[in-house]
């Protein structure tokens, strides 16, 4: 019995892996438009749709529907994809290649160029103004610098180590996290804590309420806001019990951050505890001999441990900041300063009741690795 109509012979049944990757494909933004094309029809196929219907609703010739529906009844997910293009691609000499390569590798002020950074557009006008190649597509050198994974439109910040005692002095906050100490494990009645201010947390009262997330729409924020104030949230985790206290302040301070010392040491098992190590980075808070002096004076069980300067990337606290800062503060969306206490203090409470230690795997033998790298790299420094 022959076919009824314009039912198509290929029947298109989706598994719901299949089905849930190419619902994903269509709500992606940046996938590419011939993908999502073909997901939506592929999709509307399943659901019964004819050919000249899909057409309709997509804006499509019926062939393009007819194509993609018979592509992926007989080839599954593979068949969605495209097909290698008939002809031999342009071919350039590998001398071209390489310098194209070395140019994405230089500052473009070494060339002249007014610019902070490469993009494809502008290295492709310097190849082609070398007199190398009288024309290269965009594409093709996007795929000669792939190849070596050179992506000169990117950068990333960093600062070489400049403390002289930086080995010695994070070697000790590292050898804590491992409850070591001067080549002895710590004892049960010893502690360790990483300790920082977070400021100017600001209240932003959007001039319209947020949108909660809808079908097939993201949340909606305000951009327009007025200005709450702003407050510090100061806070101390205990690296291996994994406790967290914390407190709002007006600002940060010496009398600030001493409240907060003052939070956990008059608290068990901190106040009756043999010595409790304090990690803190170099913040006017507590800086120097001076606060080494002033906290330990005042406190006899705890031992102020410094990082090396711009080393807050070893500190423990700075991973529950980030942690705050993407669950709590982002988008920032409050009434007033009263809320974003509120809601800090709250959650501290919340994070406490399930947090365990970080899974910390940087160790001193990576730090001596790193060190010697460095060793090999001088910085760069001003030209005469």
């Amino acid at each position: 019995m022959g076919r009824q109509g314009n039912q198509s012979p290929f029947q298109v049944r989706l598994t719901a892996s299949e089905r849930k990757l190419l619902k994903v494909r269509v709500r992606t933004p940046t996938a590419q438009y011939r993908q999502v094309l073909r997901a939506r029809i592929v999709l509307a196929a399943s659901a019964g749709l004819a050919n000249a219907q899909i057409a309709r609703r997509l804006g499509v010739a019926v062939n393009t529907a007819r194509k993609w529906r018979q592509r992926f009844s007989t080839e599954g997910l593979a068949g969605l994809t495209d097909r290698p293009r008939p002809g031999r691609p342009r071919a350039y000499p590998a001398a071209v290649v390489a310098h194209a390569k070395a140019i994405a590798c230089e500052l473009p002020a070494v060339t002249g160029a007014p610019l902070s950074r490469w993009s494809l557009a502008e290295l492709r006008e310097e190849l082609v103004a070398s007199g190398l190649v009288d024309d290269v597509s965009i594409s093709t050198l996007w795929r000669w610098l792939d190849a070596d994974a050179i992506k000169p439109w990117r950068h990333r910040s960093w600062i070489f180590p400049r403390d002289p005692d930086f080995a010695t002095k994070a070697g000790v906050v590292l050898d804590l996290y491992e409850r070591r100490l001067a080549g002895r494990r710590l004892e049960p009645g010893e502690f360790v804590i990483s300790a920082d201010e977070k400021t100017s947390i600001q209240a932003r009262c959007r001039c319209h309420p947020t949108l909660p997330p809808g079908r097939a729409r993201a949340m909606r924020v305000e951009h327009e806001y007025e200005r709450g104030g702003a407050l510090a949230y100061l806070a101390a985790w205990d690296v291996h019990q994994a406790r967290l206290f914390g407190r709002c302040e007006p600002s940060t301070g010496i009398a600030p951050f001493g409240r907060l010392v003052g939070q956990v040491m008059g608290s068990e098992p901190y106040s009756s505890a043999r010595r409790v190590f304090w990690i803190v980075d170099n913040g006017s808070s507590h800086r120097g001999q001076a606060s080494v002096e002033r906290l330990e004076g005042t406190w006899p069980n705890l031992t102020l441990v410094h990082l090396p300067i711009h080393a807050s990337w070893l500190n423990q606290i700075e991973i529950v900041f980030s942690v705050i800062q993407r669950k709590v503060l982002t988008p920032n969306d409050f009434t007033d300063l009263v809320e974003v206490e509120r809601r800090l203090l709250a959650f501290q409470r919340r994070y406490e009741q399930t947090a365990v230690p970080f899974d910390w795997r940087f160790t001193h033998a990576d730090l001596d690795q790193l060190l010697r790298r460095l060793d090999e790299k001088e910085p760069l420094t001003k030209a005469a």
